[in-house]
């Protein structure tokens, strides 16, 4: 439109005039999504929000639970509808590992696990904290999954009209397509091939009127041209929908599909295990197909389930001490420095020394002797080995002694218990644990005494703590908890 026209335009409809880009529900409309300034509000945002001076005031249960939070919140508007850019995905995980590891420094700190590492599950070692990237692709393949499905809306009446039904018919050139689309498209072909989002999608079957007999999923987890690639070849029915290859005798499905020849006797084996397959297959004569989803049971796409598909390649064996030690029955900041000991990923001097930090000495702060291992501190020290002797007193078993934090933690069950008893106990042991750590602290920065009764009763009184404030049912004192611990846990079975 010409300038003269618009302005003619506003002044007759006494209103003003609007360029592009332009803010609409704190969104820029008409912006380039493939640079980095259109994403500078959600930086800033989370900047704000995850600002270094915060982590001085919360534990790193806290930080964590924060970044949680932020993540799912703040920029959850901007990463369902755009892809991020790479430097935009590195700038935001360098927010969250600051945040995370800063200790409410603006020095650059130490970040003692990777930041891949911490995305795992937690059953493999992580924290479950989402990638950004996967999270990215997961919330824009909803788009999809509702372009694709049976969803109607004028925003798919609109792109239905520019780049028709079907998402890769190349009938509109890449010259001409919007930079959502291609970035879309994009997303939907990662992971090679046909692309991780098509792997995921089958059909169930109704009347036949849109699933492709050879080439679409719809019995089992594979396509049909997959299972009997021989019998493709000799397909006459290529291409075509079900309901073109049978017909309806009366209220019975008969299929007739039609070969380019004769089958050999070794393809008439094929051809027969092909007809048991589609025998089982109920065609109903008045419901339409339908797209699902083959991961989640109810056959509904979810952002869940689609970020665990996007994880699938990445994703390593459970690990059974960490499975054991998110369900302990115990503070979050004791079991984050749980975790951090049994992944040998805590500040302790040798840990330090060995990550280039120049140090005076190597030396136990509670025994005063050499540090050989990073877990002498929890297992090996005198001190420990006098705070765990005291506990295994108070419960009244004997324990063999192992030399590895994951084993031991483990081993760390009654057999005459249950499992929810044991989960306490679990808990116990993260408490010394902590309580242990927390003394070496007092130690090295405020020149406190090394004392063991007083770890031991620290660990006592916290996990009663966790108990009376958690359990609704636990009436018992400090003094009953001390005196008999087992009578205390009895009533959990």
């Amino acid at each position: 439109m010409l300038k003269s026209n618009l302005d003619f335009y506003a002044k007759t409809l006494n209103c003003g005039q609007m360029g592009v880009p332009f803010n609409y529900l704190s969104l820029e409309v008409g912006g380039n999504p493939r640079k980095k300034k259109f994403w500078e509000p959600v930086l800033n945002k989370l900047k704000s929000r995850l600002s270094v001076w915060k982590g001085r005031f919360l534990s790193m249960a806290g930080r964590v639970c924060l970044i949680k939070f932020v993540l799912s919140a703040v920029p959850l508007y901007y990463l369902s509808l755009f892809k991020a850019p790479d430097v935009v995905c590195k700038s935001i995980i360098g927010i969250q590992r600051r945040f995370l590891w800063g200790w409410g420094k603006f020095k650059s700190s130490i970040s003692w696990i990777s930041w891949k590492e911490l995305c795992k599950s937690k059953e493999e070692g992580g924290l479950g904290i989402r990638d950004i990237r996967k999270f990215n692709f997961a919330l824009m393949a909803k788009w999809k999954w509702r372009y694709i499905s049976n969803e109607k809306g004028r925003w798919k009446e609109m792109l239905e009209s520019k780049y028709g039904m079907e998402l890769n018919n190349g009938l509109v050139p890449m010259k001409y397509q919007s930079w959502w689309w291609r970035d879309f498209m994009s997303i939907c072909r990662e992971g090679g091939g046909e692309g991780w989002f098509q792997k995921e999608v089958g059909w169930k079957i109704g009347s036949g009127d849109k699933i492709r007999f050879w080439e679409d999923v719809w019995v089992g987890n594979s396509k049909l041209k997959t299972l009997f690639p021989r019998l493709f070849s000799l397909s006459l029915n290529q291409g075509h929908k079900v309901e073109e290859v049978g017909g309806w005798e009366g209220s019975m499905w008969r299929w007739t599909l039609s070969w380019r020849r004769a089958r050999f006797e070794w393809e008439t084996v094929m051809e027969s295990e092909l007809g048991d397959i589609i025998s089982r297959v109920v065609v109903m004569k008045d419901e339409n197909d339908a797209l699902v989803w083959s991961s989640e049971a109810n056959g509904c796409f979810t952002v869940s389930f689609a970020y665990e598909c996007l994880g699938k390649t990445d994703r390593g064996p459970q690990i059974e001490a960490f499975r054991y030690l998110w369900k302990a029955k115990t503070f979050p900041n004791v079991m984050l420095t749980s975790w951090r000991v049994l992944l040998n990923r805590i500040p302790t001097r040798l840990c330090l020394r060995r990550r280039g930090v120049l140090l005076d000495t190597t030396e136990c702060a509670l025994c005063k002797t050499n540090e050989k291992l990073c877990q002498h501190l929890f297992l090996e020290c005198k001190v420990a080995c006098s705070v765990w002797s005291m506990f295994f007193r108070w419960i009244g078993v004997l324990f063999v002694k192992h030399n590895d934090v994951r084993v031991h933690f483990e081993s760390f069950n009654l057999t005459q218990g249950s499992n929810k008893q044991n989960l306490i106990w679990k808990g116990v042991w993260a408490t010394i644990v902590w309580c242990l750590w927390e003394q070496r602290n007092e130690v090295v920065f405020n020149q406190g005494v090394v004392d063991e009764e007083e770890v031991f009763q620290k660990a006592q009184l916290k996990s009663w703590l966790w108990l009376k404030h958690n359990r609704v049912n636990f009436n018992y004192s400090l003094s009953d908890w001390v005196l008999n611990p087992m009578v205390c846990i009895s009533s959990y079975k």
